[in-house]
């Protein structure tokens, strides 16, 4: 067991004060902090195979110890005692074993929701929140690159700005939202529901008015976010991506090659905006001041929107055979591109139930304008 003064504890509180953005603990070696950017071993003892795996005991519950145990990894939010700490950030931690021992990478999430100008972002990502009502949004990046914080700072707009019903779907709950004029419901993959296939399953009949996915991880969650976007929700998602230019090809990796010409339709009626990142914690200086990454920077991808001419079914590389008379041979399409096999998700009879447009709440139509 670990022995001294040395705690999980501390050493989260610890983060704060240093400002680090994550730390890291290992076997063979101390426990690291990243301070801009920058590994910082601590000056203290490296961790014993034993004490490392004993380490982060007071963070997990048997549920969570018990799929450590079965899987080998684990991934969930906490936070500290904020009367006794003063600390009232949250941290996103990772645990994986590793060589028969176990590991952890911790992740600070900053208690106060960024505003736009905190993270230098441009007017377009205030103007995409205050004009669009229904659609895909979707902001990408690499790890740690700044979707969660960007995402957080747009949602809290349409909860200070509109009267929405908000949901968020996480894995896990990182920034923890305040109702101010929206109402929200935030769900944690592994606590509140299983895995995001069973929560896009229902979220629709939850009476939405905005969907925020955590992550578009895979062909399930993809193909629900285009749907609960087509009947008239406005979808808020992230996408692990190097840029923008690579999105669509990365969602088209998720569907068999003869689906290809329908999603793309499909997101030529739905996808709104398409934004990069920015940086979680602003600009990272290597010790001597040498700049390691800048701000946002759009890389030219052109915004996406509902332009005419974009409707999969004026196009000669929609869906065979249809017509701009016969809108709903394309809803057909897309049920029965959910209907293929799949192991779990939206796409067996009951799902398509939950995909159907719902009663819209009164005066929706008048809260944007």
């Amino acid at each position: 067991m670990l022995h001294g003064s040395l705690t999980i504890q501390r050493l989260l509180a610890a983060m704060t004060k240093m400002n680090a953005s994550d730390l890291h603990l290992k076997v063979g070696v101390p426990p690291v902090f990243r301070v801009g950017g920058v590994l910082r071993t601590i000056d203290a003892p490296p961790l014993t195979g034993e004490e490392a795996d004993h380490f982060v005991d007071p963070l997990m519950t048997p549920a969570l110890r018990q799929k450590l145990d079965e899987q080998g990894a684990v991934d969930f939010a906490t936070h500290l005692d904020t009367a006794a700490s003063g600390n009232a950030d949250r941290f996103r931690v990772d645990i994986f074993k590793s060589g028969g021992h176990i590991h952890a990478a911790i992740r600070r999430v900053k208690a106060e929701i960024p505003d736009y100008a905190k993270l230098r972002l441009p007017p377009i990502y205030s103007q995409i929140v205050e004009k669009t009502m229904e659609g895909l949004v979707l902001v990408v990046g690499v790890t740690g690159s700044g979707k969660s914080s960007t995402l957080a700072a747009m949602i809290e707009h349409i909860n200070e700005t509109r009267a929405e019903n908000i949901i968020t779907i996480e894995d896990p709950v990182e920034y923890k939202f305040t109702p101010r004029k929206s109402i929200i419901s935030q769900r944690e993959i592994g606590i509140d529901v299983p895995n995001y296939g069973y929560a896009l399953k229902y979220v629709v009949r939850q009476d939405p008015d905005v969907i925020f996915i955590g992550e578009m991880r895979d062909h399930d969650t993809v193909l629900a976010a285009i749907q609960a976007a087509e009947t008239g929700h406005l979808v808020f998602g992230s996408l692990h991506t190097a840029d923008t230019m690579q999105a669509i090809s990365r969602i088209l990796e998720f569907f068999e090659p003869k689906d290809h010409a329908f999603v793309r339709g499909a997101l030529a009626n739905t996808l709104r905006d398409l934004r990069p990142a920015a940086p979680a914690d602003g600009p990272r200086v290597r010790a001597g001041g040498e700049r390691l990454t800048d701000g946002p920077r759009d890389r030219g991808a052109p915004r996406h929107g509902h332009r005419e001419g974009s409707d999969p079914r004026r196009r000669r590389d929609g869906p065979p055979g249809d017509h701009p008379d016969e809108p709903s041979r394309r809803d057909a399409r897309l049920h029965a591109l959910a209907r293929g096999p799949r192991e779990e998700g939206v796409g067996d009879e009951a799902d398509r139930d939950g995909l159907c447009s719902q009663p819209r709440s009164p005066g929706r139509d008048d809260q944007g304008s």
